[in-house]
C-alpha cells in the first residue's frame, strides 16, 4: 500500500512533455500531474513558422520564432515555456511522451524508449512509411535535446489487445501471420481507451458499448465490459470505414487495378489511398467534413452522396459490432466531428432505430459542455458525445510504464 501511495505521489508531481509530430506541424503539451499546463503548436504560416501557445487555461498566446524548419521547434519549447512563466529554469521535465502508431506485436506495448527501441521502429518504416520517419525523427531530436529525460512510448493499440484472437487475425496462414506480424491490431486506442475510462469513473459504462471516433481519422469500437473486443482498424489506420482521406475497406484487386491504371508504384498507392480518397475523393474537393456539408446544402449532388457514403459506412460497422457482440447497450460519439457534428450524428443515428437509439434534436444541437452529454431520447438506449483525452491518456499510459522502473 505505501507503494501505491509513493506512485501516486509521484504521477501527481510529474513535469511530462507529450510530443505529437505531423507532417505539416507540431504539437506539444506539458502536463503536471493530470493538469494540462500548456501546449504549443508549430505550424507553417506564409512561407515561415508560427507558434501557438495556450496556457491551462486555454487563453493562446502568439510567440515570435526565428526558425525556418519544424526540426527545430524541439529546441524552442524549453524557452518558449519559461518566458511565459509556465515552466521555471530549474525544473526538469521527468519524461517526454511519443504516441506509437505502427503496425507490429512490439508496438503494442507500451515501452521506454531506447537504441533498441529506436532500432525496431526504423525497421518498421518499411511497413508504414508514411507514418512513422516523421516520428522516428523526432524521437532523435528528443534524444539530442533532452538526452538526460526519459521518453516513453505509448501504444495506440495497447488498448485493443484484449481482442479475441478472432479479431486480430486475417483469414491468412496463421504461422505467417505471427511470423511477420500481419495482423489486425486497431489503432485510435488512446482516444478510445480515454472514452473507457470516462465511462468507467462516471458511471455510464454499459456492457455491450460501440465507440465512433470520427476525426480526420475514424473508426468503430466494441467494448465489451469496458475491454476492446473489436475495432474497425486493422494492420494499419487505413482498414475500416471511410475518413477525411482515406477510403477505409477496399477490395485488394481494386487497389492492384488503382495502382495500374495511375501508373503508381508501392509508396504512390499507398499514399493515394491514405490522402486523397474518403470524403476528398468522394466529394472531388474537400477533406474538411464542414466544407462538405456547406456545399451539400447549397445543391451539390457530389458532396451530397460522399456525406451519405461517409454515414453509411459508420452504420455499416455499427451493426457489425453490434452483431459480434449479440447486441448494443449504449453508443458514444467523440473526436472533432463526433464530438461538433451534430448533423452528422442525426444522420447515422436516423438509420439506428432497429437497434433501440433515437436522437433528442434539442440536445443534439449545440457544445458538449463538460465533457459529455446524452443526446438521445428518453425512451432511446442512451447516446453520448464524450470528449476524447488523448493526451490524458497518454500520461496514464506512461505512469504506468514510470512507476515500473
Amino acid at each position: 500500500m505505501a507503494g501505491k501511495r509513493k506512485d501516486f505521489a509521484m504521477q501527481k508531481s510529474r513535469l511530462m512533455l507529450i510530443t505529437n509530430p505531423g507532417s505539416s506541424s507540431r504539437k506539444y503539451a506539458l502536463y503536471k500531474g493530470d493538469n494540462l499546463v500548456a501546449s504549443l503548436h508549430f505550424e507553417f504560416e506564409d512561407g515561415g513558422i508560427i507558434c501557438t501557445l495556450k496556457d491551462g487555461e486555454d487563453r493562446k498566446y502568439p510567440v515570435e520564432l526565428d526558425i525556418d524548419r519544424l526540426d527545430d521547434a524541439v529546441g524552442e519549447i524549453r524557452g518558449i515555456l519559461e518566458r511565459a512563466e509556465l515552466l521555471s529554469a530549474d525544473a526538469e521535465i521527468d519524461a517526454i511522451i511519443v504516441r506509437t502508431v505502427a503496425p507490429g506485436d512490439y508496438f503494442t506495448k507500451d515501452r521506454l524508449i531506447d537504441k533498441a527501441f529506436l532500432e525496431r521502429l526504423e525497421e518498421a518504416q518499411s511497413n508504414a512509411p508514411l507514418h512513422l520517419p516523421v516520428v522516428v525523427k523526432e524521437i532523435k531530436h528528443f534524444m539530442d535535446g533532452f538526452p538526460e529525460t526519459k521518453i516513453v512510448s505509448v501504444s495506440d493499440t495497447s488498448f485493443h489487445t484484449t481482442k479475441p484472437d478472432v479479431n486480430q487475425y486475417y483469414a491468412i496462414d496463421k504461422e505467417l501471420a505471427d511470423r511477420y506480424g500481419i495482423k489486425r491490431f486497431g489503432y485510435h486506442g488512446l482516444s478510445v481507451g480515454s472514452v473507457a475510462n470516462f465511462m468507467e469513473e462516471n458511471g455510464i459504462m454499459k456492457e455491450k458499448v460501440v465507440v465512433c471516433h470520427v476525426g480526420s481519422g475514424s473508426s468503430v469500437s466494441a467494448l465489451l465490459n469496458g475491454k476492446s473486443f473489436n475495432n474497425s482498424m486493422g494492420y494499419s489506420p487505413l482498414e475500416g470505414v471511410m475518413m477525411a482521406t482515406r477510403c477505409g475497406n477496399i477490395d485488394a484487386s481494386a487497389v492492384l487495378a488503382i495502382k495500374r491504371n495511375l501508373g503508381l508504384d508501392d509508396m504512390g498507392v499507398e499514399r493515394y489511398l491514405n490522402k486523397e480518397t474518403g470524403l476528398k475523393g468522394a466529394s472531388g474537393f474537400s477533406d474538411d467534413m464542414r466544407e462538405v456539408e456547406q456545399a451539400r446544402d447549397a445543391g451539390n449532388e457530389r458532396a451530397s452522396f460522399a456525406l451519405e457514403l461517409y454515414a453509411q459506412r459508420i452504420v455499416g460497422q455499427i451493426g457489425r459490432m453490434a452483431a459480434e457482440m449479440g447486441g448494443v447497450d449504449a453508443l458514444v460519439f467523440t473526436a472533432t466531428i463526433g464530438e461538433r457534428g451534430e448533423g452528422f450524428r442525426a444522420e447515422v443515428l436516423s438509420y439506428l432505430g432497429h437497434l433501440g437509439f433515437e436522437v433528442d434534436e434539442a440536445a443534439n444541437d449545440g457544445k458538449v459542455g463538460e465533457g459529455y452529454k446524452l443526446i438521445s431520447k428518453e425512451d432511446s438506449k442512451p447516446v453520448w458525445v464524450i470528449k476524447t483525452n488523448e493526451f490524458g491518456q497518454m500520461v496514464r499510459q506512461a505512469n504506468g510504464v514510470l512507476d515500473l522502473m
